[in-house]
């Protein structure tokens, strides 16, 4: 049983390449974690679980994207 769950909480959307990514925020230590999720036709998938900035996030997501679906 889980006593507190953890709900995601989206600070920024966007798409890319036909594809949405969500940025979550959470803490760790007193310090902003953010993770990004990649939305896409048939489901979705956790690309980042945890970086130091919404840049260093999206940046890897796009990355995840573009190796995941083949993009060049």
């Amino acid at each position: 049983m889980i006593l507190e769950p953890d709900y995601p909480n989206i600070v920024m959307s966007s798409l890319y390449r036909g594809l949405t990514i969500e940025l979550d925020c959470g803490t760790l230590d007193g310090h902003p974690v953010y993770s990004a999720w990649v939305n896409y036709p048939t489901g979705n998938a956790l690309a980042v679980p945890k970086a130091w900035s919404r840049e260093e996030a999206l940046r890897r997501a796009k990355r995840w994207i573009d190796r995941r679906f083949h993009f060049y």
